[in-house]
């Protein structure tokens, strides 16, 4: 179950949005290093670990974590890559995979016991995350169209009457250049995002309503308070995980898509 003991935001002592995403620096005097960035860092070493520990001496027969590791390359393989690449979902493989893992395990961390931040929740890191991506979509793009195809296959889709250009090209050019990254990012920190709103809200009101104001009338609105946290603790799992399968199913369709710009 998930308790949130932040300082007191209100007079329930509910912590506010500010308390909850806004956190002090973990060094007094190094402002960037917060509890975020420490996520962030030790997300990054678990998935290094991780696949450094599945496939550093692999075995013919996988067992343990190379046995899980590949289950989850696999999954990524054929439900992420091989449905947007084809013939060229191995070479992208690293990245994808990466990607998934390393998204995945930061929204994960919103339920860990004690970490309990998902690292999305804050918007700088998807928002990087997608920058790059991107940056690799257009940079592909015009390596393989060139500048002026790419573009041209961008705005000016093949087979449609001309006056129809005049509207699509601009919506065209705004829906690829700058409304697909921002989405991109935003769908995945508006999620943990509220996820972590919810669950901290019901903790709060399980917490308050059973230990700091226990009466009569209150511990069933307590009791209502911790049976939603653990449900809605679920379902944020199940949340985090479709996230993190949606971030790097759009990073591969963006690939591509500058690869291949006649599908």
């Amino acid at each position: 179950m998930t308790v949130l003991l932040a300082p007191a935001g209100d007079q329930f002592g509910a912590p506010t949005p500010e308390e909850l995403f806004n956190l002090p620096p973990i060094i007094p005097g190094v402002y960037w290093f917060t509890k975020p960035v420490l996520l962030a860092i030790l997300s990054a070493v678990l998935v290094i670990g991780v696949a450094w520990a599945a496939f550093a001496k692999p075995k013919l027969v996988p067992r343990g974590v190379q046995n899980a590791v590949e289950l989850g390359y696999m999954f990524v393989r054929d439900q992420v890559a091989r449905p947007f690449l084809g013939k060229d979902a191995d070479r992208w493989m690293g990245l994808l995979v990466s990607v998934f893992f390393l998204v995945l395990v930061w929204n994960i961390m919103g339920v860990v016991p004690v970490l309990q931040f998902p690292v999305a929740s804050h918007i700088a890191f998807p928002a990087v995350l997608a920058l790059l991506i991107y940056g690799l979509k257009v940079y592909l793009g015009i390596k393989h169209q060139g500048g002026i195809g790419y573009f041209k296959n961008m705005m000016f889709p093949p087979g449609l009457p001309k006056p129809i250009y005049f509207l699509l090209a601009p919506i065209e050019f705004l829906s690829n250049m700058i409304i697909a990254p921002f989405t991109h990012a935003v769908r995945l920190f508006a999620n943990m995002f509220a996820g972590h709103m919810l669950l901290a809200f019901f903790s709060m009101v399980g917490f308050w309503f059973l230990f700091e104001k226990l009466t009569p009338l209150g511990a069933p609105v307590g009791i209502v308070g911790v049976v939603m946290t653990i449900l809605l603790t679920g379902l944020e799992i199940f949340i985090q995980y479709l996230q993190a399968f949606l971030f790097a199913m759009l990073a591969a369709m963006y690939i591509g898509g500058s690869l291949h710009p006649d599908h």
